[in-house]
């Protein structure tokens, strides 16, 4: 395929999820008495509708600033740097095995490269598979045992401390990388010393069930098409746990900070890559994205395993929130300020969004058939294109299971946010 259809094609792929927002809007507010004007003065006053409509304009701001994302590439005759690579498990089995063994196959010099990987006291057999690891691998492998589970962060600071790479990588114990992930997340470090932390692209390994084939698709919309958006304005919100890479000496001064965090008087145990995140930006370094960098990971299989997930996320995302909030409107850099508190407000009107939703509950049972028929068919109109977006990766029918998960998400997931937020002070990890 030439470049030219090349760019045309992602041209299309950008422009998709704003279509199908366009399309959805326009459907759910339309009327054949109504012209186009009357449609949108209605729709602004009310206040669903006037958070439809900020979400689509700012749907175009991030198709524009898609289009313009380029993954970055290391400076001709660049010297590599040493890299850390650090795996925590808990209860992972022979999985720590296949993460480790994905990392010892990869294309970086061995030299440069070490592999930690922190057993967080687990009761089964894994540190057995990192033992055969440690002995099939001698020079690059090395171990830490905590005799009982101390939690995700306390093991990330333990590999942390005893890495002695320039660049830390994390890789979480249920994920495999590609050869040339490790290269490629090293990359934006040589083409720019603004960069503090570099987000990989989370693809999901497990694609044998109707939920985890509908996160796969969700993964590429929400995971790739967002943070492309975001790292051009270097300010990727959450650098994954499943694959993300630091400057050791940014974050070496304050993993005592991070490990010991508290919200509301209680400790936190979870969202440990998003803190770490926003520890970077308040020094004023950038995070970005960096596609052709890839890890496979295990996602959920069943109901019960996707919602503790969603829910762990959810309380993190509010209590980072809580964290971005207090220095966003100081000079904690130079530019690119502005666009972040964009992205804050308008993802924080989730939580007004569910506000009038549950106020509005005792009407829906008084609505005519014929509104409830509209908002499905605007639903399925916004899926479909938004769920298109994933054949920009791979030409598959399984693109349909991302518009299986937005009727899902509407019908099996709405509780969790609120949930999320009367148990913001639960601690517990929630997957295990």
């Amino acid at each position: 395929m030439s470049l030219r259809w090349r760019k045309l094609g992602g041209m299309l792929a950008g422009a998709a999820p704003l279509v199908g927002a366009v399309i959805s809007m326009a459907w759910l507010g339309w009327s054949s008495e109504a012209g186009p004007t009357s449609m949108l003065l209605a729709m602004a006053r009310h206040p669903i509708g006037a958070i439809a409509l900020i979400q689509t304009i700012y749907t175009a701001l991030l198709g524009v600033l898609w289009l313009r994302y380029r993954p970055f590439r290391a400076p001709e005759g660049a010297e590599w740097p040493r890299v850390s690579v650090i795996i925590p498990a808990y209860n992972e089995g022979p999985m720590v095995g296949r993460s480790i063994r994905s990392v010892s196959a990869c294309a970086y010099p061995k030299d440069k490269l070490e592999v930690i990987v922190v057993d967080d006291g687990s009761r089964d057999d894994t540190f057995f598979h990192m033992q055969h690891l440690r002995r099939e691998f001698p020079d690059l492998v090395k171990l830490v045992r905590f005799s009982g589970n101390r939690g995700k962060r306390s093991a990330l600071v333990a590999g942390i401390r005893a890495a002695s790479g320039e660049v830390v990588l994390t890789i979480d114990s249920d994920s495999e990388i590609d050869p040339r992930t490790v290269h490629e997340m090293v990359a934006p470090f040589l083409a720019d010393a603004k960069v503090g932390a570099v987000a990989g692209r989370v693809a999901v390994l497990n694609r044998d069930s109707p939920i985890s084939r509908m996160l796969e698709v969700q993964y590429t919309l929400a995971f790739d098409y967002g943070r492309a958006a975001q790292s051009v304005y270097r300010t990727v919100a959450c650098c994954p746990g499943a694959l993300s890479s630091f400057r050791r000496a940014i974050i070496l001064p304050f993993l005592d900070e991070w490990e010991n965090q508290r919200f509301l008087g209680r400790p936190v145990n979870h969202g440990e890559d998003q803190a770490l995140t926003n520890i970077v930006l308040r020094q004023g370094y950038d995070t970005v994205y960096q596609r052709t960098a890839v890890v496979n990971t295990l996602v959920p299989t069943t109901y019960s395993q996707l919602s503790r997930m969603f829910l762990r996320w959810d309380r993190s995302y509010i209590v980072e929130g809580f964290s971005f909030a207090r220095f966003m409107f100081t000079r904690y850099r130079e530019k690119n300020r502005l666009l972040p508190i964009v992205t804050f407000l308008v993802s924080n009107l989730r939580f007004v969004l569910v506000a009038v939703a549950l106020m509005e509950l005792p009407r829906l049972f008084d609505t005519n058939v014929t509104t409830i028929g509209r908002s499905v068919v605007a639903l399925g109109l916004g899926a479909i294109f938004s769920a298109a977006y994933y054949l920009r990766f791979e030409r598959s029918f399984r693109w349909v299971y991302g518009v299986l998960y937005a009727v899902f998400s509407v019908v099996a997931l709405q509780w969790i946010l609120p949930w999320a937020l009367v148990t913001v002070r639960d601690e517990r990890w929630g997957t295990r």
